[in-house]
């Protein structure tokens, strides 16, 4: 999965806009994803309606897991790679609304993701982050 950790880590820098994706320009989580897609794999698969920060929170609509679901490969949760797709809960109670990818595992695991205030970057998947993890998934692609 080099490939997409090559371009996830080709975001990084990008500053965190809502709505955006765009490398170099402006990106939030799901544009990140979508901005990998489309360099790993091409099209993106649908398109994506216009969403508010809170995404579908009020409702409890895990909408974000539901399209992961549609176009993505689900993983087990001890089956960590490299370019895995990791989906957040960010509170205990909340839908799950946060996305990134998994850059390194074991003790020096790391993942990619678009921040608010911090734009694309690499963080440390520790113990807080690796507890948000709701969901993992694969590209679906031959790599």
């Amino acid at each position: 999965m080099s490939r997409v950790i090559d371009a996830a880590r080709g975001w990084i820098g990008t500053p965190y806009v809502h709505q955006a994706s765009c490398r170099g320009a402006g990106s939030d989580c799901l544009g990140l994803l979508r901005g990998v897609w489309r360099e790993v794999i091409g099209p993106e698969p649908e398109a994506v309606p216009a969403y508010t920060m809170d995404w579908s929170e009020p409702q409890g609509d895990e909408r974000l897991w539901r399209a992961g679901m549609r176009h993505l490969v689900p993983k087990d949760s001890g089956d960590a790679a490299e370019g895995d797709v990791l989906l957040f809960r960010m509170r205990g109670g909340s839908i799950a609304k946060h996305v990134g990818f998994q850059a390194r595992t074991g003790p020096m695991a790391s993942f990619i993701h678009a921040y608010s205030g911090h734009g694309v970057i690499e963080s440390t998947l520790s113990t807080p982050w690796a507890r948000r993890v709701v969901a993992r998934f694969a590209l679906p692609i031959g790599d």
